[in-house]
This record gives structure tokens, sequence and C-alpha cells, in this order.
């Protein structure tokens, strides 16, 4: 993972992924990816991250797992909802703004290093409205059958330019960026309305 440098500031969609396409198990399920893959495994990724942007889903299910000891620390946290929980998080800081608000506070959070996407639905968001860089998949070898899947239909064809694959154990990472004309063309439909 040599790729990885501290200073760019890229966005970085992040997915563990089964063989099968799926980032979450049934009930978005996600302790399946601490059998495999730990944030020790990959300390340049930690390194590297500045923030974390969060759909509200994926933050809910990670409290669970930090409640177990399995959760994940990278950089200040934020979450993209419409209902901040009643109850204040200190480690985090809930965002009820815009997608590209949202993606500029965590990005200057970030201090330079990258920002993560996490959660289907923000990063399906962020990919539609052109604000990825990169993305970044650990394919894990397991088959889940049915959950939750690494994109959702509606989003549509993005272009992808591979420029890394490596394989540790049973962790087969793969990055690719998002080709520039396809950032271009996924941000127009949105601004036409899709049309």
């Amino acid at each position: 993972m040599s790729e990885i440098s501290t200073g760019t500031g890229r966005v970085v969609v992040n997915r563990a992924m089964s063989l099968d396409g799926f980032i979450a198990g049934r009930g978005h399920a996600m302790d399946w990816i601490a059998e495999y893959l730990t944030p020790d495994d990959v300390p340049e990724v930690m390194a590297a991250t500045g923030a974390m942007l969060i759909g509200r889903g994926t933050y809910e299910v990670a409290r669970r797992m930090a409640d177990e000891g399995t959760g994940y620390d990278g950089g200040a946290q934020f979450v993209l909802t419409h209902r901040p929980p009643e109850e204040p998080d200190p480690a985090v800081t809930f965002l009820t703004c815009g997608l590209e608000e949202a993606v500029a506070t965590a990005r200057r959070a970030a201090g330079g290093r990258n920002l993560e996407i996490l959660g289907a639905d923000v990063a399906a968001q962020c990919l539609r409205h052109g604000l990825v860089d990169e993305i970044l998949v650990y394919v894990l070898p397991v088959l889940l059958g049915d959950g939750v899947r690494f994109s959702p239909p509606s989003l549509g064809r993005v272009e992808l330019e591979p420029f890394g694959n490596t394989q540790s154990g049973a962790v087969t990472t793969l990055r690719f960026r998002v080709r520039e004309q396809s950032r271009r063309g996924l941000a127009d439909a949105v601004g036409d309305g899709g049309n």
C-alpha cells in the first residue's frame, strides 16, 4: 500500500466487501469483517486518514461494534443525518447540512489528510455528486448471500482507473481512482436533475 500519502487530502470511499459484493450482511451486520480485517492490519490507511464522514446507519452499527470492543478510529468523525440522536456522542459531530457542505466540513477537519467516506448511502451520494477521488476495497474471503450491496442500482455507471492491488493473508486490497470525466459527468447529471 505504498501509494497512500498523508498530505493530499483525497476523498476516499473505504469498503470491506464480501466476494459476492456485500458491504454488510443481513440486518446490516458487519461483525464478520473483524474476522478478517482490523485497523491494525491497515496502519498506512489509518495514518493517511484525518477524518471520516459516516451515514447514520453505519454510525449505529459502528457504535454497537465499539460497545463490543471491535470499533474503528480514523480521526474526527462526522455523521450526516436528518435526525441527530437525542443523547449527544462526544466523539462525533452530527451534521444536518447538505452533502457538499458536510464533505467540506469534514475535509477541513482532516487537516490535509484523507477523508474516508463510510456508509452505503452517503458514499453513493458522494459518488453521484462527483465528490469522490478514490475507492479502496478490501475483498474478504466470504460469501454472504444477502445484505447491503456495494452500491445501489440507482447510482449508475462510474468509470474507475485501477492503480493498486495487494494480497495480505486472506484479504485482497483493490484501489481505484474515479476517472475525472466520470466525476464531472455524474456531477453534471445531478446538477441537471438527472436529465
